[in-house]
């Protein structure tokens, strides 16, 4: 039986040996490797984490000791080492191991976070809780991947340094990149710290000499230190932690496991807060990984385990492709359009504007806060600045996309990339919510393109509107064929069209070929059905309403949230135009949904043509039945007097406050 199978929880690891510490990173790097690679998933940065995740387990006594792992996908070696093993082979399928800590998974796992830079201040209020109740445990927070570059993890960072008596060990778990090599200021004094050559050298010298001294050369070295921390100090200087009152202990090498044990024990019996300095590789020990300098094999689909190749070819086109292409062709000619990216280069596909034109595009490092805001100045100055996100991600800049691009009418374009049902990331990184978010955000422009000719064509529009927000978001799935309007209706495209049609279906973005199968089998049961593309979502197109106005039924197909999404804007908008169609939307429910392929969880919320084209019929006929239609309602009148009330009663108010 290999060491790997014996250890069914962290208290097996601490009866090991020091060489078998090291025979066991070793077999756990083949099971990432061999597992991983059919599975897909964060390979890379767990690949640099293995020596300081058995350190952590050997010295911390989790879950009594919480764990909190930032960003959450670098935890696989955590979730081996808690009892996991079995699970891998269906890591980040339906219904197997998330790709991140998961709750549900393991008392070892406290925090889900898979968005990067939380990990500190659930830390701190973690520890702080445990302080307050008496309880004597210390908390360990893992925070690397670059996401030291968020601005959250410092405004916690400025509460921890100020506690002296929290117990909680911050692990700077540091590889110098995020996706990409690290930007930023931090980003630079970190690797001062990795590469002042004059500090190893001097250390090692150190460290030959007195461990060659007889018999008491080793204990004298593990009492030294303070002195290794005055050398430190004196050659490269690490103001930037001590300065704020924090204890510091490294740079240590990451992948010694003694080494990191001993600092470890050392900021554990420390009884304050303190930061434990680690420097590590990204996807060590997988050649293929570590000569990859796009991104480490930070993430990989299905992979040969030996090569690293792609097992299975992808030749087809994605979003992500196009808006490269696209992008990159309208920054030739419009030398005013910039770009701005939060740790994403590749993955948004800004990396070809980058190589051609490097003063153009600013990865800013994972502070999306600070890439928004920024934008506006950008705007405000005189550029238009186009931020390419992951939708998911925009959550986290809603207020700077609300008060400092919307309240200034700052022209500022933001390429949601990976927008709707994403799948295999689960809950955190659907990006579903952006939709109810920005119907809220007055004046933005949003268009949710169905095909790569309406992509590039949202792409140009939205560079040349320089009064507002503007939004282009988009699925991280292949293109779809190019599907065509069969006729116009103003400015929104008719995609198929029956006579005497009943029932209109407003199809956005991907789901535009959906809505014209709905149409086909709604058609079949002899249901006539027009399908419309808005082409953009908002604001809500006069020609849009109009078209309501002449069908019995509305119903509005959406891959995002139905609470406040677009289809509920759609009816609002319509109801104040003195439409009274019903408008029933099928979308994404406020849910936190579980991950699984996107066919698969598309089929769970019944987004699929049969069962959207069934959810039709029935609304149909129970429209029919109940005789709606274009009328006004009886209550109409009771509704426009409300409203009308509810205005005097404000204008009525800011009168008196006048």
């Amino acid at each position: 039986m290999s060491l790997l199978e014996s250890v069914r929880g962290p208290r097996d690891l601490r009866e090991l040996s020091a060489t078998q510490l090291e025979q066991l990173a070793g077999e756990i790097r083949s099971f990432l490797i061999r597992n991983v690679s059919r599975t897909g998933g964060h390979l890379g940065p767990n690949l640099g984490v293995v020596e300081l995740t058995i350190a952590l387990h050997r010295v911390f006594d989790s879950p009594h000791d919480p764990m909190v792992f930032d960003t959450g996908h670098q935890s696989y070696v955590h979730k081996i080492l808690t009892g996991r093993q079995e699970g891998f082979p269906g890591l980040r399928q339906e219904g197997g191991l998330s790709g991140y800590p998961s709750r549900q998974e393991s008392e070892h796992d406290w925090v889900e976070n898979s968005h990067a830079t939380t990990s500190l201040s659930w830390a701190q209020g973690l520890a702080k809780a445990f302080q307050l109740r008496g309880e004597d445990r210390t908390v360990v927070a893992v925070i690397g991947d670059g996401a030291l570059t968020g601005g959250m993890a410092w405004e916690a960072m400025n509460n921890i340094a100020v506690d002296a008596g929290l117990k909680l060990v911050i692990v700077v778990n540091d590889n110098g990149r995020s996706y990409t090599p690290t930007v930023g200021g931090i980003a630079t004094h970190l690797s001062s710290l990795r590469t002042d050559r004059r500090y190893e050298a001097t250390l090692n010298l150190i460290k030959q000499r007195v461990r060659s001294a007889p018999v008491v050369g080793g204990p004298v070295y593990d009492l030294m230190h303070g002195f290794k921390t005055g050398v430190k100090d004196v050659l490269a200087p690490q103001g930037l932690f001590s300065d704020l009152g924090l204890k510091y202990i490294g740079p240590i090498d990451g992948h010694d496991i003694g080494l990191v044990e001993r600092a470890l024990e050392s900021a554990r019996n420390y009884g304050g807060p303190v930061i434990v300095h680690c420097m590590t590789l990204k996807g060590r020990g997988f050649r293929a990984a570590e000569q990859d300098e796009a991104d480490r094999f930070h993430a990989v689909g299905a992979i040969d385990e030996e090569t690293g190749e792609p097992l299975t070819a992808n030749p087809k086109r994605t979003w992500t492709d196009a808006f490269r292409d696209e992008i990159t062709e309208i920054a030739r000619t419009h030398p005013s359009v910039v770009g701005i990216t939060a740790a994403m280069l590749h993955p948004t596909g800004l990396d070809t504007f980058a190589r051609e034109f490097p003063d153009r595009v600013f990865d800013v490092g994972i502070a999306e806060q600070h890439a928004v805001t920024s934008a506006a100045g950008l705007a405000a100055g005189g550029l238009h600045p186009v931020v390419a996100l992951y939708a998911t991600f925009l959550n986290r800049a809603f207020d700077q996309l609300l008060m400092d691009v919307a309240l200034h009418h700052q022209g500022v374009t933001f390429v949601l990339d990976r927008a709707g049902i994403t799948g295999p990331d689960g809950p955190s990184h659907h990006g579903m919510w952006d939709t109810s978010l920005l119907t809220m955000v007055p004046g933005v422009h949003l268009a949710a393109p169905r095909d790569e000719r309406r992509l590039a064509e949202a792409l140009r529009t939205a560079v040349g509107i320089a009064d507002a927000p503007s939004v282009i978001r988009y699925s991280k799935e292949a293109l779809p064929p190019e599907l065509p309007a069969v006729a116009q209706h103003g400015s929104v495209d008719v995609l198929a069209r029956a006579t005497d049609s009943q029932v209109l279906i407003v199809a956005h973005g991907s789901f535009a070929g959906l809505g014209v199968e709905a149409g086909q089998r709604l058609g079949a049961q002899g249901i006539p059905a027009t399908v419309v593309d808005p082409v953009w979502a908002l604001p809500t197109s006069d020609d849009l309403i109009e078209l309501c106005r002449t069908h019995r039924l509305v119903l509005t197909l959406e891959d995002g949230g139905v609470n406040g999404g677009l289809g509920a804007r759609l009816a609002q908008d319509a109801a104040r135009a003195g439409v009274w169609t019903p408008v029933r939307s099928l979308g994404v429910p406020a849910e936190f949904l579980d991950q699984g392929s996107r066919d698969q969880v598309l089929e769970r919320l019944g987004l699929t043509a049969q069962a959207v084209a069934r959810a039709a019929v029935e609304l149909a006929v129970s429209c029919t039945e109940a005789g709606t239609g274009t009328t006004e309602p009886q209550d109409a009148d009771q509704h426009r007097a409300g409203q009308h009330s509810a205005d005097q009663h404000s204008a009525d108010r800011r009168a008196a406050e006048s």
